[in-house]
């Protein structure tokens, strides 16, 4: 049921040269005809969205984020992840003309060191967690994602580690930092260090491409041994060559001398998977039961939502009149933070994409269009997620309505949390300024998330201006 329009007068409106317009006839002139007589604008903000809940078991991880850890908490339940990868080896490495003879004596040790951004943790820091760290015993294959096992198959235990993602007690230099540190030592006497210094100096090209380094070295699988409480999100992961030569100290005495480097990275060339399993606490199940529309991520549920595209054009062509221009469509979702006792927010991002194209879109790494996808931010001071670019979606789909085409997996859409991706461009031309662009849209992959989503409070907004004839 729709309520009178709102209406607002305007005596010299200019839309016409820069908007889409609609009419009975091909009448020249027509941006000279909306000038020249009245025009109002039409506001129609009354129309409903049905939604429900849906599984997404699974998702893929398409970024560098390796997510470790586990938490129980209430209002939301078991999360848990371990993660596999690859690494990208450096394309030179420093020798200082050891040879393949003296590896054994030379070459030391690998460190492995995890980058745990301070804001990429969810439960209690100081919660003392433990990590096994193993040596992949084949090379990782895709398709892969959040529910693909790892392969047992010659798995090598490479090190143990307990840690927490906190800094407290250490100096002032570390906890002024923007991120903790989970150093884990390659505790097998240096055995793969002086593997993969041998392999630079007896086939150098294995390290010009990741597939021929991966039959040395596949990668490693880390996963939670020891404790609850605490999940990290990894940011960024690099490994230490650890090495050593003879030569004299700056008074000419005979010294050891120690070298290092960080030859080895996991960064987007390479596989990277998160294995995570979550299961939802009953008063989630039951909120879920009762029909509340609820997402949880990066594995859990997302949201699938009928939009009343017929209703709003529908609407359009009664009240339009002879001539025409459509203004805008918005949606505004309004959330709510769901009670639970580690503090789990909603998403920062969400993407609404047709249901019929969400697998295509995210394996064809796509960007959002405004026509059959769209993302947006979360409002985080007015608790909302506001999708303001829709107009050009509601043309394509009044083309359709028009030609009898209009089908429901047009208006069925999912919303679900990504992760995104933007970088800046400066301008030569212009001493200090820059400008940003979204370069990638993945799956959300991070420490776990939560909204509920009230749809019936959500806000449609359609604007046209129409011509009034004299």
């Amino acid at each position: 049921m729709l309520k009178a329009p709102k209406i607002v007068g305007i005596a010299a409106i200019a839309l016409a040269a820069a908007t889409y317009i609609t009419g009975c006839d091909d009448t020249p002139n027509v941006g000279t005809s909306l000038i020249e007589n009245s025009s109002e604008v039409m506001i129609f903000d009354d129309f409903t969205i049905e939604g429900l809940t849906v599984d997404n078991p699974s998702v893929q991880t398409r970024n560098v984020t390796q997510i470790l850890g586990s938490i129980t908490a209430d209002g939301y339940g078991t999360f848990s992840s371990n993660f596999v990868t690859e690494f990208l080896p450096a394309s030179k490495i420093e020798t200082y003309d050891i040879t393949v003879d003296q590896v054994d004596d030379l070459v030391d040790s690998l460190v492995i060191n995890f980058y745990v951004p301070r804001t990429s943790t969810v439960g209690d820091t100081l919660a003392p967690m433990g990590l096994e760290m193993y040596k992949l015993g084949h090379k990782l294959t895709t398709p892969i994602n959040s529910s693909t096992p790892v392969n047992p198959d010659g798995l090598k235990l490479l090190a143990k580690k307990t840690y927490v993602c906190n800094s407290l007690g250490e100096c002032d230099s570390i906890r002024n930092l923007s991120y903790n540190t989970i150093a884990v030592k390659v505790d097998d006497n240096g055995e793969l260090a002086r593997q993969l210094f041998r392999l630079y100096l007896t086939n150098p090209e294995a390290y010009q491409l990741p597939s021929v380094f991966a039959n040395t070295f596949p990668g490693i699988y880390v996963r939670n041994n020891y404790g609850s409480g605490c999940v990290a999100g990894i940011t960024s992961t690099l490994m230490t060559l650890y090495y050593h030569t003879y030569g004299t100290d700056d008074d000419g005495n005979e010294a050891v001398l120690q070298h290092s480097g960080e030859y080895y990275a996991v960064t987007p060339e390479v596989i990277t998977n998160n294995i995570i399993t979550y299961t939802p606490d009953q008063t989630l199940i039951d909120k879920l039961a009762a029909g509340e529309d609820i997402i949880v991520a990066p594995v859990g549920r997302d949201i699938e939502i009928k939009f009343p595209i017929e209703e709003v054009i529908r609407t359009y062509q009664e009240k339009s009149g002879e001539l025409a221009v459509i203004n805008s469509l918005s949606l505004d979702l309004p959330v709510v933070t769901i009670e639970n006792s580690y503090g789990i927010v909603p998403p920062e991002n969400v993407l609404m994409v047709l249901s019929k194209d969400k697998e295509k879109f995210f394996r064809l790494s796509e960007l959002p269009d405004n026509e059959t996808s769209f993302y947006t931010e979360y409002d985080s001071t007015n608790k909302k997620y506001s999708f303001s670019g829709l107009r050009s979606y509601l043309l394509k789909m009044i083309e359709k309505y028009e030609a009898g085409t209009l089908s429901e997996e047009d208006y069925t859409f999912t919303l679900t949390p990504i992760s995104v991706i933007t970088e800046t461009n400066s301008n030569s031309y212009y001493y200090g300024t820059s400008s940003s662009y979204l370069s990638a849209v993945n799956p959300y992959i991070g420490t776990p998330v939560m909204a509920k989503f009230e749809l019936d409070k959500a806000a449609i907004n359609f604007t046209f201006s129409k011509q009034n004839r004299n």
